[in-house]
């Protein structure tokens, strides 16, 4: 299993406006983006299990947190959206990933860990 510390982004709606708005959230992919590339994360194009762990907020006790660590996270981002936001950011065409698997999990910080499925 491969670990990598990088808070996971979701892919936002860009429009040509975006190359010269400069708006956060599309700031924020790019910046995403190259922190993926400088870690040079790769996915094959099937059985890859991807584990996204989002970071509690601050504003949670110490108690809510030891509750939810590695616990399912169950609001947004969805996991469609992180999962075509890391694929947009290493593949140029991500046509040829056809078999993935993602789970998004609570943590004290962000990462993303990819596994290869066993038997595929």
């Amino acid at each position: 299993m491969e670990k990598y510390r990088i808070d996971p982004v979701s892919k936002p709606r860009m429009t040509r406006r975006d190359r010269w708005a400069k708006r956060p959230a599309v700031l924020r992919y790019w910046g995403y983006k190259d922190q993926v590339i400088k870690s040079g994360i790769y996915i094959e194009d099937s059985g890859a299990h991807i584990t996204f762990i989002l970071p509690m907020p601050k504003s949670w006790s110490a108690i809510k947190k030891n509750q939810m660590r590695m616990q399912a996270h169950q609001q947004k981002p969805d996991k469609d959206n992180l999962e075509k936001g890391l694929l947009d950011a290493i593949f140029e065409e991500d046509c040829r990933v056809w078999d993935s698997r993602v789970t998004k999990l609570w943590g004290d910080h962000g990462e993303i860990w990819i596994d290869k499925i066993k038997g595929v």
